[in-house]
């Protein structure tokens, strides 16, 4: 393992904004009740004006408030290491490098975003925020920006990681966060799910439901989202801002950017940077990972569709597989998602990212290899970047083509180790969906023009 820190003097102060280089705008999000498109006064009910700011901002770089910044350097900037061990144990000619961001409070991410929208919220006289979290790290995080800015956090977290994953309810409550599993009876769409099905294991799109109607029920509280939107994306550009400059300092350059995929935010962390690079004239593979369970990019569509169950929020071009759409139980619950964000499913459209898939048991050997070269016991979202950095090790290997391979390892999986004691004791199945599932699910799309 070789470490390179950036002096903290040198963490970037500006978040990248990508749709100030975009040759066209994204299409615009939709009113779910007028199917007109989204006014900012609409966003108003639920989002503070200067994040509605960020979300359609064209300006390239957006400076990061120096309260912002004084928590960030708490943990950032995060080291990026070269994976030596793991390079021997493939016997590559490839070098390996990594973002950490394991090393946050929260142990993942999601802080990035977290106190930026705590912070904006505070400024705009919010008192409570109400949120939904797949695997525990979103909610974690934003519960610990609540305790940064004194805002008061409810978290409706998928049903089934609220029972596989204790110990990150256990975070959400210390930090002063409060969590229910979703569907929850605090709701009516919430009621509603248990009324239908009693044993559901709930979903994102649910628990996204939840949040936005609690949201929408009091005055004093807004909803803030871990994934998918702009100004989510915008604020986790530092990942990679800070990795082009690390790359720098020791004189190299990644020939491929690699990102587990859910809603998008760490995806977008490491590569919009590198997007940009690309648009610039770089060469450089950026790959999209994603599980086969829930094939957003790889099997859906690119379509018109609400970010959630209820269809509360509004209806985005995104990649989808149908907002009604379940996903399997697997124990990467933070890409568990029916959709994707629309700026991350342009880029894909466009061809500038490829996007891959892979099933449970694959992940977790790749993580396991890593775990026993390496040291890191990685977050199971995080082990789909590590299986497609292990695959293009070994096809650099194949053709003798020492590459550059850069991932970013979204979190660290201390709280994940019930999963890998399903792994290592061969209780860990994969699930191979019928095309007829997915199917279904999208016809129930809102609006027509689909591509």
């Amino acid at each position: 393992m070789i470490r390179v820190d950036l002096p903290q003097k040198d963490m970037p102060r500006k978040w990248y904004n990508i749709q100030a280089d975009m040759s066209e705008p994204l299409a615009p999000p939709i009113h779910p009740g007028t199917k007109e498109p989204v006014r900012l006064e609409d966003l108003q009910a639920i989002f503070p004006d200067e994040l509605i700011k960020q979300e359609v901002s064209t300006e390239r770089f957006i400076d990061i408030p120096e309260e912002i910044l004084n928590i960030y350097k708490i943990w950032r900037p995060s080291p990026l290491m070269r994976a030596k061990k793991l390079e021997e144990f493939l016997q590559t000619p490839a070098k390996i490098y990594y973002k950490y961001e394991g090393v946050s409070p929260a142990g993942s991410h999601k802080p990035n975003t977290a106190v930026p929208q705590a912070y904006y919220n505070k400024k705009a006289g919010i008192k409570r925020l109400a949120t939904e979290t797949g695997a525990g790290q979103w909610g974690s995080a934003l519960s610990l920006a609540g305790a940064y800015f004194g805002i008061e956090i409810m978290v409706y977290m998928v049903k089934v990681s609220y029972d596989q994953k204790p110990y990150r309810k256990f975070m959400i409550e210390t930090w002063g966060g409060k969590v229910v599993p979703s569907p929850s009876p605090l709701t009516q769409i919430g009621r509603k799910m248990l009324e239908e099905d009693p044993n559901t294991n709930g979903s994102l799109g649910l628990a996204i439901s939840e949040a936005v109607e609690d949201a929408l029920s009091r005055k004093d509280t807004n909803y803030a989202l871990g994934s998918v939107l702009n100004h989510v994306c915008l604020h986790q550009t530092i990942i990679g801002e800070e990795a082009i400059k690390q790359f720098q300092i020791i004189n190299d350059y990644p020939d491929v950017v690699i990102g587990c995929v859910g809603g998008g935010s760490n995806f977008a962390g490491i590569s919009f940077p590198y997007i940009r690079e690309k648009m610039n004239g770089k060469k450089i593979d950026i790959i999209a990972v994603e599980p086969s369970a829930c094939p957003t990019m790889t099997k859906g569509l690119y379509a018109y569709d609400y970010g959630d169950i209820a269809g509360l929020t509004p209806i985005i071009m995104m990649y989808t597989l149908g907002h009604k759409f379940m996903p399997p139980s697997i124990h990467a619950g933070g890409l568990r998602y029916h959709g994707m964000a629309p700026l991350v499913s342009y880029f894909a459209k466009k061809g500038l990212i490829s996007a891959r898939a892979y099933t449970q048991t694959e992940v977790f050997k790749a993580a396991s290899d890593f775990a026993k070269t390496e040291g890191l016991i990685v977050a199971p979202e995080s082990s789909h970047a590590v299986k497609a950095a292990i695959d293009e090790a070994l096809k650099s290997k194949e053709e003798k083509n020492p590459k550059t391979i850069l991932f970013n390892l979204s979190g660290h999986g201390y709280f994940d180790l019930v999963s890998y004691d399903k792994f290592n004791t061969g209780q860990l199945s994969d699930f191979h969906l019928a095309g007829e599932e997915i199917k279904k699910a999208l016809e129930h799309l809102p609006l027509t023009n689909k591509n």
